[in-house]
């Protein structure tokens, strides 16, 4: 199947919607492992522990994007489909960042996550024995998740 060309004027007017109303989308992926443990990381430039992800690059799907953040950041493949948890306005970063958290079961663990300048720690921990620091949004998220906590629209 081909694709038909983009008019000329569509392009101009995607291009001056990047320019007047760029937005950045990001994604997370709340890994649970079989004994019900939770994969957090810590970063090198940002306080606090969080759920593995990042920036959707262009011309990635959310799901790509989110197998390559989390075998970059905390050495998971993902092996089955996430679940779509729900998607989140972070007026954190900016006002124009939205992320799509998604919900990962079936994965396996490829090594050890190495300290670097972006991870400084990647690992399991029980529900009851979060890390000081955990963010106030990653506990939301578990709390949505695993609480049935309303889904709340901001991270």
């Amino acid at each position: 199947m081909t694709r038909k060309p983009v008019p000329w004027r569509i392009r101009l007017m995607h291009w001056s919607f990047l320019l007047t109303r760029p937005m950045t989308l990001g994604v997370r992926g709340v890994a649970f492992d079989a004994d019900g443990r939770v994969m957090l990381i810590r970063h090198g430039y940002t306080p606090g522990w969080h759920f593995p992800g990042g920036g959707v690059e262009t011309g990635e799907t959310f799901e790509y994007s989110l197998g390559r953040e989390m075998a970059e950041e905390a050495c998971i493949e993902i092996e089955g489909p996430p679940q779509l948890h729900g998607l989140f306005h972070n007026a954190n970063v900016s006002p124009r960042d939205h992320v799509a958290v998604y919900v990962v079961r079936n994965f396996r663990v490829t090594g050890e996550r190495k300290p670097d300048g972006e991870i400084q720690e990647a690992r399991f921990f029980p529900l009851d024995a979060l890390p000081e620091g955990t963010t106030r949004a990653t506990r939301a998220r578990l709390a949505e998740i695993l609480e049935g906590a309303p889904l709340s629209p901001t991270w």
